[in-house]
């Protein structure tokens, strides 16, 4: 049995670096969306009119169901939200 440590959880069940990556920044975007939501205090309604999508669209988020959303789109659905995204790109280590 291998005993390699992994600094996230994607980095341990996605097949490649580029797609650790890849479910690293789309979880990061739906954490955040979600977050808004529940702070917000929004109905599940409201965050899709606010957002720009449909209420299952939302209930999906909700629910973490992250295979059924593309970075472009939870980009998209912050900037309707009038969220403000910052990237940083750091060399691997």
């Amino acid at each position: 049995m291998s005993k390699n440590q992994f600094t996230s959880v994607w980095d341990a069940i996605e097949d490649t670096p580029e797609e650790a990556q890849n479910m690293k920044l789309r979880s990061s975007l739906m954490r955040e969306l979600k977050n808004y939501i529940t702070h917000a205090n929004l109905s599940q309604s409201d965050a899709a009119k606010l957002f720009g999508v449909t209420q299952p669209r939302i209930s999906d988020l909700m629910r973490g169901k992250i295979n059924l959303f593309a970075i472009d789109a939870l980009v998209t659905m912050a900037a309707n939200a009038g969220m403000y995204i910052e990237m940083r790109i750091l060399e691997a280590a």
